[in-house]
């Protein structure tokens, strides 16, 4: 088992940044590709960003390329969000993620943490 505790969530001001943490508890960190998603009322949750199990490799939605980065310190076993030029399309409930392979569209990460949430004002 894993536990993820997400922070850092809040309000902000469009154009605004914030940046989330996750802490990971359980089993060895870095045996895990973590991730972040996000789900909007109403929506469906969708994926944000991943990162390899060294931090080498990240992968990102198209909708956040270029303003979000994600990155990890597997000595203090956890993984970042950090979200720049924020819109008020970003609000939504973000979930910290760990799991044994990269997200290929159909099948989710193992575990979840229970979500922070962000809102983002116009």
């Amino acid at each position: 088992q894993v536990q993820l505790v997400e922070s850092g969530g809040g309000l902000v001001e469009a154009g605004g940044s914030l940046r989330l943490s996750c802490a990971a508890s359980g089993r060895t960190f870095s045996n895990y590709v973590m991730g972040w998603f996000r789900q909007a009322p109403g929506k469906e949750r969708e994926f944000v960003a991943e990162i390899s199990r060294g931090g080498a490799r990240t992968s990102y939605a198209d909708s956040v390329k270029g303003r979000f980065t994600i990155s990890r310190d597997n000595a203090k076993n956890t993984v970042y969000l950090e979200m720049n030029t924020l819109k008020p399309e970003d609000t939504a409930v973000y979930y910290c993620t760990a799991a044994a392979t990269y997200y290929s569209g159909t099948s989710y990460p193992n575990y979840w943490g229970q979500g922070t949430q962000v809102t983002v004002s116009s």
